[in-house]
C-alpha cells in the first residue's frame, strides 16, 4: 500500500485520467473529491461490498429457479414416428381460394 501526506487543496493523480483531490480535513474525517471518466466507478467501500454481493446472488441459479423458467420456454414440436409420412397441406390457387379438399 502506499501512503501519501497530502494537505487541503492538493492533488494526487492516479494514471493519466484520474484525480483525488482533498478538499477538506476535520478532526478524524477527510474530505476527498475525484474526478474520473464516466466509465471508471467509483464507490465507498461498504457500498462496493453490497453490489459485489448482490451480484453474486444474482449469478447463482438454482434448479428451481431453472424449473419455474422451464414453464415459459416454448416447447418444441413433437417428430412425426420413423417412416411415417406427414399429410400434404393444401394448397391455395392463383385466385387465393383454397384447393378442394381430397380424400
Amino acid at each position: 500500500m502506499l501512503t501519501l501526506t497530502r494537505s487541503v487543496g492538493e492533488t494526487i493523480r492516479i494514471g493519466d485520467d484520474i484525480e483525488v483531490h482533498v478538499v477538506e480535513v476535520r478532526g478524524g474525517t477527510v474530505r476527498l473529491g475525484f474526478k474520473a471518466p464516466r466509465e471508471v466507478a467509483i464507490h465507498r467501500e461498504e457500498v462496493y461490498k453490497q453490489i459485489a454481493e448482490a451480484n453474486l446472488l444474482a449469478a447463482q441459479v438454482t434448479a428451481d429457479t431453472l424449473g419455474a423458467l422451464a414453464a415459459f420456454a416454448p416447447t418444441a414440436p413433437e417428430a412425426p414416428a420413423e417412416g411415417a409420412v406427414e399429410p400434404a397441406e393444401p394448397v391455395a390457387d392463383t385466385a387465393g381460394r383454397p384447393a378442394p379438399a381430397v380424400d
